[in-house]
């Protein structure tokens, strides 16, 4: 009797194969197992491991030591959960990690220096990484063009203008800071109409004197303000970290009956700004009626707990959810300090951005290998497959809106958010759409 030889047994598997292969590339990544079968052995071969790195220069020292330490570790206990879970998040259950794959946070502490940012993205990319990250907006100017040359995509937790002009490799989870001013002056138009002013309110800068503060002060900002109706009064600029009480800026505002103030800067500059603004009588409900905005690097959920009522009145935009908002970003944050820092928990807001920053660029990395294997991946797939795809991103409703990338969009979000303290709580007062005011080339 004659026997069939195992040629077609092995023709069959290896062609059933081919089609779980072929069937499972639909659009999501996915770990793939070859089983060979002959009529006596059976072997399997897995994916190798590869390991991917996220991150990049963090200020760990100087005057945002505080904020940025939260972003690492929201960096960090966010690649954690990625590694153990091999999703992006609990809500986004279909966007899977093939379990091949591992993500290590790479990071380095620039100072808030440009020559020690430039270095740190150097070393990092030579060890391989694809991505980046941006502390502030002077970092933000020495890489840009760095990152363009390289075609790396970066996130970035700043909100600088100048990221709106070519190249646009630096991607924001906010409203860059002309925008959040934008907004905050219709708002506050709106009050001042609706209280029965007739006349033109004074509107003036008072902002951080450094590349933060000074980024709001361009003639786009001016035109957009006096034909909404304001009248501009000028500028004052406050140290990032003052030293003394800033008294003679404000006593200017004083004599200049300004009847709004936007700015840009951090907690440790708005606090002892208002501290003395409220020693001086300087309030929306005090003896000279002044209301004080400030962009998103003024956190609320930092101001509020450190100022209490005295800081009633002071208006934050472009910024995250409270840190008691009940939202599914909220939610999972607090579950990755449950799970990962029971002992170390983080009450700083920016541990949010960690989050969202380290979401954004494993999401990135995540569209960019259902386009080429990960071992394969190159700066410029991520950056045109992965960052230039994301669109409608969830990062758990911590933001005003979802995130949307794409060539010549790098704001991400399309709305501001408008917070207020009233009563020494944080209390959202509205929101508007970005305006784009800033023209760039």
């Amino acid at each position: 009797m004659k026997k069939f030889k195992p040629f077609l047994t092995v023709s069959l598997t290896l062609l059933l194969a081919l089609i779980l292969v072929l069937t499972s590339c639909n659009g999501e990544s996915t770990t793939v197992t070859a089983t060979v079968t002959t009529s006596s052995t059976s072997t399997t071969t897995t994916a190798s491991p590869v390991t991917l790195y996220i991150g990049g220069t963090f200020a760990l020292t100087g005057a945002y030591a505080e904020d940025c330490a939260a972003v690492l570790a929201g960096f960090q206990d966010y690649a954690k959960y990625v590694n153990d879970n091999h999703i992006i998040a609990p809500w986004y259950t279909d966007k899977t990690i093939p379990s091949n794959i591992t993500f290590e946070v790479l990071w380095g502490d620039d100072q808030l220096a440009p020559d020690k940012a430039l270095t740190i993205y150097d070393d990092l990319k030579s060890q391989g990484m694809l991505v980046e990250r941006i502390t502030g907006s002077p970092e933000g100017l020495a890489l840009k063009d760095r990152l363009n040359e390289d075609r790396i995509g970066a996130t970035s937790q700043s909100t600088s203008p100048s990221y709106l002009s070519p190249p646009q490799t630096i991607f924001t989870n906010a409203p860059i800071y002309t925008d959040q001013m934008a907004a905050a002056a219709e708002w506050f138009l709106e009050q001042w109409i609706a209280a029965g002013h007739t006349e033109k309110p004074r509107v003036a800068y008072l902002t951080a004197d450094s590349s933060l503060g000074r980024g709001i002060d361009i003639p786009e900002m001016q035109a957009y303000l006096e034909e909404l109706g304001y009248e501009f009064v000028g500028s004052q600029f406050v140290p990032m970290v003052p030293t003394t009480p800033p008294t003679t800026q404000l006593l200017w505002l004083k004599d200049n009956n300004v009847n709004l103030t936007l700015g840009c800067m951090i907690n440790p500059g708005s606090q002892p700004t208002i501290k003395e603004a409220v020693r001086l009588g300087m309030g929306p409900d005090l003896e000279y009626e002044i209301t004080f905005v400030f962009a998103n690097p003024s956190h609320l959920q930092v101001f509020v707990p450190a100022m209490g009522e005295l800081g009633n009145g002071v208006v934050v935009t472009g910024d995250f959810v409270a840190l008691d908002a009940d939202v599914p970003g909220v939610d999972f944050a607090n579950m990755l300090q449950d799970e990962y820092r029971p002992d170390n928990k983080i009450s700083h807001v920016m541990y949010l951005d960690g989050i969202i920053e380290a979401m954004t660029q494993i999401e990135a990395l995540r569209l960019a290998m259902l386009q080429k294997p990960a071992d394969q991946l190159t700066a410029l797939d991520v950056l045109e497959y992965g960052f230039y795809q994301i669109e409608d991103f969830n990062v758990g409703n911590i933001t005003i809106s979802n995130l949307t990338y794409g060539p010549g969009d790098v704001e991400g979000v399309d709305m501001v958010r408008i917070q207020q303290v009233q009563d020494g709580v944080i209390v959202e007062v509205g929101s508007y759409p970005l305006r784009h005011i800033y023209k760039h080339e």
